[in-house]
């Protein structure tokens, strides 16, 4: 019997190798689950570095339109301070132009008058305006004796004269006034030769 039971025995026990501990059993389920858990993360954090990216992608869109609109901003600014200060020079030069008439009749005046007190009364204020014109930055062009320029005078008459050069200014019928660089008023003159 002895053998009977040792047989009996060696069937019943389990051997080693066929054991399972039931912690391993346990640790299957576990492990599949964290095998899951870390896939389902992975995927997550796939789609959040997507997003990022997004994100990232439209903030660089959105701070390149930030500056482009800065820089357009920016350039009607200027544009405009041009455009305004080009019509305050257009309508400078036109308020002056109607004094300049003005000017022409009180230097007239002070030449031809026969009485000392009007002379003088006169060339006070002519004296006065070409103060005020001084002030506003308008200088008069007096070519008499230099060179034709087209640019500062227009030639309303032709003189032949020989003491005088060729396309020398014969005799200013009229002043021209600049203010800077721009002509405000083109100096009426003689041309010789």
């Amino acid at each position: 019997m002895t053998e009977e039971l040792k047989k009996e025995g060696e069937m019943e026990a389990p051997n080693e190798n066929e054991m399972i501990a039931p912690e391993a059993v346990a640790e299957e389920p576990v492990e599949k689950e964290s095998k899951k858990r870390a896939r389902r993360l992975e995927a997550e954090n796939a789609d959040l570095k997507k997003q990022i990216e997004a994100l990232q992608a439209d903030l660089a869109a959105k701070a390149d339109q930030h500056l482009r609109l800065a820089a357009e901003y920016d350039n009607f600014r200027r544009r405009t301070a041009k455009e305004r200060d080009g019509i305050y020079a257009d309508a400078f030069a036109e308020a002056l132009a109607t004094l300049f008439p003005v000017v022409d009749n009180l230097e007239r005046a002070a030449q031809y008058s026969d009485g000392e007190n009007v002379a003088k009364g006169v060339a006070l204020t002519l004296k006065s305006v070409q103060d005020t014109l001084e002030k506003l930055g308008i200088s008069a062009i007096d070519p008499m004796g230099e060179p034709f320029d087209p640019n500062l005078h227009n030639a309303v008459m032709h003189v032949e004269d020989e003491t005088l050069g060729e396309s020398v200014v014969a005799e200013v019928l009229q002043k021209g006034y600049v203010r800077g660089e721009r002509v405000l008023r083109y100096a009426m003159v003689k041309v010789a030769n």
